[in-house]
């Protein structure tokens, strides 16, 4: 995608295969924050990433997305059903790992993405569609307020 304008784009929404996993992989470090040097994202992945893709591809209630443009995948993100006791026993939706390439933002692909995992989220009955968002991308904040996201609650998080 050596084409650098900001025109608008419409990508293909589907779902992961074992084939996409180096791209997502990709795309995943790249937009990483935390500094980590990712040994084990060089190729060949290291299997871990096969074992959890063959996992989340037989769990009804999870997806791992990609968009496509020419067959070239340019976005991921993952988008978990949770069962939950709250607002009488409806799921929520939860999405994770939002990524687009560098050199593909502002062309509409993450609105894409979002507006599909919107319309997921309703399909299957969830009455929120939440995610989170390091406190450090400010341009992330604002393009989900723009969909209709609220930053209605602080995160934490423990890693172990």
């Amino acid at each position: 995608m050596a084409d650098a304008s900001l025109r608008s784009v419409t990508p293909v929404i589907r779902r992961a295969t074992a084939d996409d996993l180096p791209r997502v992989v990709a795309l995943i470090v790249a937009g990483s924050l935390d500094g980590r040097v990712w040994d084990d994202a060089s190729l060949p992945l290291d299997r871990r990433y096969y074992d959890a893709f063959a996992a989340m591809s037989v769990d009804p209630d999870f997806a791992l997305m990609v968009a496509e443009i020419d067959g070239e995948v340019v976005g991921t993100f993952q988008i978990a059903v949770i069962k939950n006791l709250h607002h009488h026993g409806e799921s929520v939706a939860q999405v994770e790992s939002v990524h687009v390439a560098e050199s593909m933002r502002n062309r509409g692909i993450g609105e894409a993405m979002m507006r599909w995992a919107m319309d997921e989220a309703r399909r299957r009955g969830c009455f929120r569609l939440q995610l989170t968002s390091n406190a450090a991308r400010a341009d992330a904040h604002r393009f989900y307020k723009r969909l209709g996201f609220e930053g209605s609650h602080v995160g934490f998080k423990l890693t172990l």
